[in-house]
């Protein structure tokens, strides 16, 4: 239980920690909504649905990025502490930095690239106001970082 505790259960709640900050800082983009544009650049109107769904990109892969980095790191050690690959306990501390700056390097482009930065929306996902003023049937919006 101790384990679980110490070394695993932190992982997931800093992921949700991460999503719920993400969420609370772009609070805005559900009230008002972001841009949404034609396959032109074009900007065609302002969305809730689709503010709403950046977030939720955005809170989603920040959750991946930091969840995997917590959790991932402590698997690893895990086993080099078990295969004994470090002889001096005094080296465990470089070697944990060193797997948590190589796991954190290697997820931040697979978060980044999770969705991409130009989302795109259907027609029926979008409010009855931005329908009305074009025949498009794609529109696509900036999803931020």
């Amino acid at each position: 239980m101790q384990l679980f505790v110490k070394k695993l259960l932190p992982a997931p709640l800093l992921g949700l920690m991460s999503a719920f900050t993400v969420a609370m800082v772009r609070s805005p983009e559900f009230d008002n909504g972001i841009e949404v544009m034609d396959r032109n650049g074009n900007v065609i109107g302002v969305s809730k649905k689709a503010g709403e769904k950046a977030v939720m990109e955005t809170a989603l892969s920040r959750a991946v990025l930091f969840g995997t980095t917590f959790f991932l790191p402590e698997v690893l050690m895990y086993f080099v502490q078990r295969a004994r690959f470090v002889k001096n306990p005094r080296a465990l501390g470089p070697v944990r930095m060193f797997v948590i700056m190589s796991v954190l390097a290697g997820m931040l482009p697979v978060s980044f690239s999770m969705f991409p930065q130009c989302g795109e929306i259907k027609r029926a996902d979008l409010e009855p106001e931005i329908l009305t003023s074009t025949e498009e049937t794609e529109f696509f919006y900036n999803r931020g970082i």
